[in-house]
């Protein structure tokens, strides 16, 4: 399925920061439909603080942030809640719940004071857990489940929620190595097939150059942003290891030690 490339997601001057400190100024970039996007840098440079910024959890100190053409400063909870779904670093605790109980929180959005599902909500919850494929899970509990397959509901949550973004922070920092791929090309699916606009914190660099479409690299208070073949091929990546031991090989795709002489 091919979808026309257009900014879901646009930054318009946007400065982030908090106290006397500003992690980056005047960003102008833009995530698209359809698109699997990696955001990548170090600790403390800002990925979590702008995720939570989209998701409208956050103030910018400048600029503004527009989704579907909407600036999200003027919309409502409810409006942002059905455009945006944000899965947390937050560990999991929630006890006592089914998954299918977990999963149909996402309905929240659009259910009534109460939380009463209606048909269409169940259709919902059923096929966001079949896209998980998690859907002969429904019945257990969540905290009989494995780390891979909690992630898997809360991004089945995420998707019952019906929305054309979906934004994780650090979605596989918890995970395995075979976990960590399963969950990348799980998201990966869903953009491209589901034609959602998908953006993940990781510090995955493999992942991110053999999985996503596009990479936006936080590095100095600058946004780098491209395919991932602009940001091998340029040498942008290669800012993510400056002052370190290691270095970014574009020949390879890969890091190394540095030669010691």
């Amino acid at each position: 399925m091919t979808h026309e490339r257009i900014n879901t997601v646009q930054l318009h001057g946007l400065t982030l920061g908090y106290g006397d400190r500003v992690l980056f100024a005047r960003a102008d970039i833009g995530f698209g439909w359809g698109e699997f996007t990696a955001l990548i840098g170090r600790n403390g440079t800002g990925k979590s603080t702008l995720l939570r910024t989209i998701a409208a959890l956050s103030r910018p100190i400048e600029g503004y942030i527009t989704v579907n053409g909407r600036r999200t400063d003027s919309m409502s909870r409810r409006d942002i809640a059905s455009a945006i779904a944000f899965v947390s670093t937050e560990e999991v605790k929630v006890e006592n719940l089914k998954v299918a109980d977990v999963v149909a929180l996402g309905r929240a959005p659009y259910t009534n004071w109460v939380g009463t599902l209606t048909a269409t909500d169940r259709e919902k919850v059923g096929r966001a857990l079949a896209l998980v494929g998690m859907q002969g899970f429904a019945g257990k509990g969540i905290d009989t489940l494995s780390d891979g397959e909690r992630q898997r509901v809360m991004i089945a949550r995420a998707l019952a929620q019906d929305t054309p973004i979906i934004l994780l922070d650090e979605p596989t920092a918890f995970l395995d190595l075979p976990n960590k791929y399963e969950i990348g090309l799980l998201l990966r699916r869903l953009a491209h097939d589901e034609g959602k606009c998908i953006v993940f914190s990781t510090h995955d660099l493999a992942i991110a150059l053999e999985l996503c479409d596009t990479i936006a690299l936080l590095e100095g208070g600058r946004f780098y942003y491209g395919t991932t073949d602009m940001l091998t091929g340029n040498g942008d990546l290669g800012r993510l290891f400056e002052g370190t031991a290691l270095a970014f090989d574009p020949a390879t795709r890969s890091v190394r030690l540095r030669k010691q002489r």
